[in-house]
């Protein structure tokens, strides 16, 4: 009678012995609870904001104004035949999903510690639901960016897409699995250093500026070329210009930095899953 209810249980829950899985059949079983957390990070985030999902739209546009009159009309960085403002915007619309699943991932464990510590469920699932509920804005913000383009090419100005902006879509898996395999790779060493929550918000901000996000990597190979390797070999700076690449048809893009963006992301990823899967087991008894 024991043994015939033994063998009747849906799941078993065990100890896990790999410090790697993706724990994808699990993520699968539990798919209702990763909507229900995509749909909490939408609605919560703003519920008690006047305006509402409108700051999704409002930050990049002010911060396109601000760098617009800050590094193209004072500092005279020059975008060629691209309006700044349309350079700035594609730059920022791109980089705000990467930060915006890098820093928010980085906390997992200490913001959901309560949840953690009540309930079993797949914990990749929380970093998961991040990355897909900032998907969602960042769709509104490409809208935005869509809008300022058409007004652009009704104003007479003289841009296009690229061909490749096919490929488009692998620089948003790109950014995401990053920013991702970052997070994750924080958020486990937030449990025993909370200094490093803080450490993330400021260097997120150094490294936007290291990311070619405000100018053209031309600029640094042609004015500062002793420090150019900062940026080349930093996989956003690509990602970000070849997202103006793709989208403006302007500065450059690289089949070599392409494999290697990918080759860096991959190995970010992994070594964040690693670290993720290793804190799981102890995590509650240091947060």
């Amino acid at each position: 009678m024991d043994q015939k209810k033994s063998e009747d249980w849906l799941f078993e829950i065990t100890p896990k012995n790999k410090f790697f899985s993706l724990h994808l059949k699990e993520v699968w079983q539990y798919r209702d609870l990763l909507m229900l957390f995509v749909k909490r990070d939408i609605i919560t985030l703003y519920k008690q904001t006047i305006l509402g999902p409108l700051w999704y739209l409002i930050q990049p546009l002010f911060t396109s104004v601000i760098f617009t009159i800050i590094f193209n009309n004072v500092a005279g960085i020059d975008t060629g035949t691209i309006p700044p403002f349309l350079f700035n915007l594609t730059s920022i619309t791109a980089w705000n999903y990467f930060s915006a699943c890098l820093t928010s991932t980085s906390d997992t464990f200490k913001a959901n510690a309560g949840l953690f510590g009540k309930v079993y469920f797949p914990r990749i699932i929380m970093p998961l639901s991040i990355v897909i509920s900032n998907l969602l804005k960042f769709g509104l913000q490409l809208a935005i960016l869509i809008s300022f383009y058409i007004y652009y090419i009704f104003m007479g100005f003289d841009i296009c897409p690229n061909k490749t902006i096919v490929f488009f879509p692998v620089l948003i898996i790109l950014m995401g699995v990053l920013g991702l395999g970052f997070g994750m790779m924080i958020s486990s060493m937030v449990t025993k250093y909370r200094d490093l929550t803080f450490l993330v918000t400021f260097g997120v901000q150094l490294l936007m500026y290291v990311s070619a996000v405000n100018y053209p990597i031309a600029l640094i190979r042609n004015k500062m070329p002793a420090f150019s390797w900062i940026v080349e070999w930093n996989p956003m700076a690509f990602i970000i210009e070849t997202t103006r690449y793709m989208v403006l048809d302007t500065g450059s893009f690289s089949s070599s930095g392409f494999i290697y963006t990918i080759a860096f992301t991959t190995i970010i990823f992994i070594l964040g899953v690693f670290i993720f899967n290793r804190a799981e087991k102890s995590f509650i008894d240091t947060v």
